[in-house]
């Protein structure tokens, strides 16, 4: 049987042990040090000349006099002397000279603003769950991107013109309009009704900045289309003219 808990290093009372008032009090001791810790400073490299007791200070790699050899130790002062107490990855102080709150870590007391490090997470998810294809997630009624004192961009990058870079549009998770690059480098924009067949509807020329109505050359030449609603077009190439139906009849726009 171990004399010491595993992960404070509290003592144990043994069996038929003498004295077991001093084992109890030692456990107590460390206990009023470690819960709620509070440090006076991680920086101070010498012992102050009148510590308060229970007072406690984080020792630095250039500490000298009492804290001599005592690097990276937590030193307390208790009952007319120092006690040093190693601290474990994890544990929690507050330190009283720069009012922040630190982390013990493998490079010593970190601010806990650093931690955790928000650079490269291999996802976040935000009321929701990431996954290695969204690895961010968002789950929300709205989701604002503000300014910072002027003009605000959203980039979509794609590393090369075979690729996607778009804004996809779904119903339950199934695809129903999507714009934006798709296989190559002009603007279009596409729509579906179920997710699986797409029909293409507008695609604007990266080169040239041209329009086209995929769906009305794709009438022409022929005749008007059977049905349509109010606002459709179509370009009619036998008269070489773009037509909009007004929901009664097809009117000739140029």
């Amino acid at each position: 049987m171990s004399d010491q808990s595993p992960n404070l290093s509290l003592p144990f009372i043994m069996p038929a042990q003498a004295q077991k008032h001093v084992t109890h009090n030692e456990a107590i001791e460390l206990l009023d040090l470690i819960v709620q810790l509070t440090l006076v400073s991680i920086s101070e490299a010498a012992p102050p000349p009148a510590p308060a007791e229970g007072e406690a200070w984080a020792v630095p790699a250039t500490a000298g006099g009492a804290w001599a050899g005592q690097a990276g130790q937590i030193a307390t002062w208790r009952g007319g002397g120092w006690l040093f107490v190693a601290p474990v990855p994890g544990w929690r102080a507050w330190v009283v000279d720069v009012a922040a709150l630190h982390v013990w870590a493998a490079d010593g007391w970190v601010p806990q603003a650093r931690l955790p490090d928000l650079q490269h997470l291999p996802g976040l998810g935000i009321n929701a769950r990431a996954d290695t294809v969204n690895r961010l997630t968002l789950r929300a009624v709205a989701t604002l991107l503000d300014h910072d004192g002027g003009g605000h961009q959203v980039k979509i990058n794609k590393a090369a013109p075979h690729h996607t870079g778009s804004l996809l549009f779904q119903t339950d998770y199934g695809g129903r309009a999507e714009m934006g690059l798709a296989g190559d480098d002009d603007f279009s924009v596409k729509t579906s009704a179920d997710g699986a067949d797409w029909v293409p509807a507008i695609k604007i020329s990266a080169s040239s900045g041209r329009v086209q109505l995929m769906q009305a050359l794709q009438l022409a030449p022929g005749p008007e289309p059977a049905a349509a609603q109010a606002g459709e077009l179509y370009f009619d190439s036998a008269t070489a003219k773009l037509r909009c139906f007004d929901g009664a009849d097809w009117r000739d726009l140029f």
